[in-house]
């Protein structure tokens, strides 16, 4: 003799089978999350800044760029350019990019990328561009440049749903420090 199933047996399966697919952690790191404009990598954003002039405006971003380069981590990084014309500020950074470090080991590399901020009254539009990265210096120097290393045609499987191994720190980390840099900026132009 068999018995059938409840119909509310069935729905309590069914949702735990919906509660054990767990969202994917990589998912903000997946396809679209590194942009590439005329074959290079740039990250681009326009902050509103209501009730600011471009000159308000490129002195708080022009602080905001000088204090990124006397973070801990920085090696050689500098304004390399502000005009107070057009009221552009053009930001060169090198710095280190840490994936790991205990007492034993240090995985890390040297970060290259230079912003850009173009203010207008009332807005100001940032670029991450020139993204590079000096790897493993000491024993196997590798220059790498984020157009060949942390797109997705080369950091992502096909299905663009897994981030490949040993590429995927660069992706990851790159996308955190462009969300730290511009999250930290559009709380300033508030």
């Amino acid at each position: 003799m068999s018995t059938a199933q409840i119909t509310w047996e069935n729905n309590d399966k069914e949702e735990t089978k919906a509660e054990e697919q767990k969202v994917n952690p990589d998912e903000k790191y997946l396809e679209g999350a590194v942009p590439v404009v005329d074959g290079k990598v740039v990250f681009r954003k326009t902050f509103d800044a209501p009730g600011k002039t471009a000159f308000q405006i490129y002195n708080i971003v022009g602080k905001y760029f000088q204090d990124v380069t006397r973070e801990e981590d920085q090696i050689s990084s500098k304004i390399v350019d502000a005009d107070t014309t057009t009221y552009t500020i053009n930001a060169f950074y090198e710095e280190w990019m840490v994936f790991s470090s205990n007492a034993l080991s240090l995985d890390r590399t040297r970060f290259f990328y230079t912003l850009q901020a173009i203010c207008e009254n009332g807005k100001v539009t940032v670029n991450m561009s020139n993204i590079r990265y000096l790897y493993d210096e000491h024993r196997n120097p590798q220059r790498l440049k984020a157009e060949d290393w942390i797109v997705d045609e080369e950091s992502l499987n096909k299905k663009k749903t897994k981030l490949l191994p040993i590429r995927s720190k660069f992706r990851r980390k790159t996308i955190d420090r462009k969300d730290f840099l511009f999250n930290k900026l559009e709380e300033l132009l508030k």
